[in-house]
């Protein structure tokens, strides 16, 4: 591998704008950053080859890294076809059904039909689609088909038989079976009922390393060379991506840098930490860094699952035990009680938390971590973030907590704002992803996309953390901001999603452009610092680099 210099463009090192800088990457090391010639004669000594990437004034900075992503859930749509571009029930429908023409001549009639990416608000937000308009596209195969969200999923008649699922079927603790009046199934499976069916649909391990793969590729494609896999172990309706990662692993393809979060069984105790730990070091053996927990601390908004310290308006509730103040998975005592374990065990708590009472409860947790065990390096972090009260904010700096911005849901045109507004005060409607204010206390942030549920172009995802709103395109209309004074700067966001996440992810040797630092690398096709800033997601990445490979080049 030759001497490289990246010449010609502006930089960001993962902290700072410069104008006139170079970087020279030597093996897989940053070797020299500076001024182009003081570059040049660095990484001419001693005779080396040296060879120059022109970035045509784009903008060179690290490459960047993703804290809270799915990329098997991805990987796995991206192959089955998704349907997060089709705008109605209609469009959806005629996407499954021009999908079905294209498998079924090869396909068994017990042969699962899989899809992914609808969206509530396509639907009867009450209901959610049926089982019987599914059945008018995929009549013969079971059909699971999870939504955007991954909180519910839609079955056809037959994959309610397959599971057995009828009108004596118990709803499971933690979610519930859409039902008519007469208490048969709808084919709507909410939160945890979505496992009564799943644990039937056959993925099987090749599929799962192909899709790990493309999701790589996919990542890769779009700048980011590193991430958190915010759930690893498996959940209702996901599939566990653990042994696609050992296989990448083992056929030299895993070309990222990854830690992965293991599942915390909300069905269990603290007993389940010794698993935990013993998983944590199998998984070091191949290389694997798993010293992350997920918990999942409360649901969405679309269904009234977000726990919220005051009643949502307008009648709105959620059907199983939240009532209308939402869904607790974990009580504060139970919260406490794990967090403390973990952090004493060397665990990163990374939290589930939408509501302000989930946003709450997980701060305090941390706090009874604090005070238990002292002050650790674990690096605990909140994703989500929809609704934080005022008096939380400040919470984040003095507890050491992470604030994991997800960049493209601070925005109106979202199901997940869309959708609750109606059933919230004026008051709470304003604290609704209060970004700036978090980074103004002077707390640690890390940017995330939660894809599949998301589109993982972190230069979208930056656009409106700086804007609170979508970029216009040929596609999209303008959209009003949400709350413009919580927008942050351009190098605060392009902070969360370089030097932040990769400092949340425990990759200490990325996520900056410094001497001795691993060579990471992303160029942008365009400086977003010289456009305006409602062009500022039209940057891209023209090539993308980890550990001094190149992983990605546009045509």
């Amino acid at each position: 591998m030759n001497d490289l210099i990246f010449a010609n463009g502006r930089l960001f090192d993962g902290l700072k704008y410069h104008r006139d800088h170079a970087v020279g990457v030597r093996g897989d090391m940053i070797y020299a950053v500076g001024p182009l010639e003081r570059v040049r004669e660095e990484m001419s000594a001693g005779g080396a080859r040296v060879e120059e990437y022109d970035a045509q004034g784009g903008l060179v900075m690290p490459a960047f890294h993703d804290a809270h992503v799915h990329p098997l859930i991805g990987g796995l749509e991206l192959r089955s076809g998704l349907l997060t571009g089709c705008a109605s029930a209609e469009e959806c429908l005629e996407a499954i059904a021009t999908a079905v023409r294209e498998q079924d001549d090869g396909h068994a009639s017990d042969t699962w039909f899989r899809a992914g990416g609808w969206s509530l608000d396509q639907f009867d937000a009450r209901t959610g689609p049926t089982a019987e308009t599914l059945d008018r596209v995929v009549p013969h195969r079971p059909a699971f088909l999870p939504s955007n969200d991954h909180h519910n999923a839609w079955v056809n008649t037959r994959a309610l038989q397959v599971a057995g699922i009828d009108r004596d079927t118990p709803d499971p603790p933690d979610g519930w079976i859409e039902r008519d009046r007469d208490g048969n199934p709808t084919g709507t499976l909410r939160e945890a009922a979505a496992q009564l069916v799943h644990q039937h649909v056959d993925t099987t391990r090749e599929e799962k390393r192909r899709a790990l793969r493309d999701a790589q590729a996919h990542l890769h494609s779009w700048g980011i060379v590193g991430w958190q896999d915010a759930l690893v172990g498996g959940y209702a309706g996901i599939d566990d991506p653990t042994q696609a990662y050992l296989d990448l692993v083992d056929a030299g393809e895993l070309t990222a840098r990854v830690r992965l979060a293991l599942w915390w069984d909300r069905n269990r105790g603290v007993e389940q930490l010794e698993d935990l730990v013993a998983e944590r070091d199998r998984l070091a053996e191949s290389g694997l860094d798993a010293g992350s927990v997920k918990l999942m601390v409360d649901g969405v908004s679309e269904t009234f699952t977000m726990a919220v310290e005051e009643p949502y308006l307008g009648g709105a509730r959620c059907p199983c035990d939240g009532g209308d103040r939402g869904l607790t998975f974990l009580e504060p005592e139970q919260l406490d009680e794990a967090v403390v374990a973990l952090d004493a065990a060397g665990f990163q708590a990374h939290f589930h938390a939408l509501g302000d009472r989930a946003v709450r409860t997980s701060l305090d947790a941390i706090g009874a971590a604090r005070r238990r065990n002292g002050w650790s390096r674990q690096r605990h972090q909140l994703a989500h973030l929809q609704l934080v009260a005022p008096r939380d904010r400040n919470r984040f700096r003095l507890l050491g907590a992470i604030a994991n911005v997800e960049g493209m849901w601070a925005r109106y045109n979202t199901p997940a704002v869309q959708m609750v507004e109606p059933y919230l005060d004026q008051e709470r409607r304003d604290w609704q992803y209060p970004f700036a204010d978090i980074v103004d206390s002077g707390a640690l942030v890390a940017g995330g996309s939660d894809w599949p549920i998301n589109p993982p172009e972190p230069m979208e995802g930056i656009h409106v953390l700086v804007n609170r709103s979508s970029r216009r395109t040929d596609e999209r209309d303008e959209e009003p901001p949400m709350r413009d004074d919580q927008g942050l700067t351009l190098t605060q966001a392009l902070q969360a999603y370089t030097s932040g996440a990769a400092h949340a992810n425990h990759q200490e040797d990325s996520g900056n452009l410094r001497v001795g630092a691993c060579a990471d690398v992303v160029v942008l096709d365009r400086d977003p610092y010289d456009l305006h800033e409602d062009d500022i997601g039209s940057a891209e990445p023209v090539s993308a680099w980890a550990r001094g490979a190149e992983v990605h080049r546009r045509d």
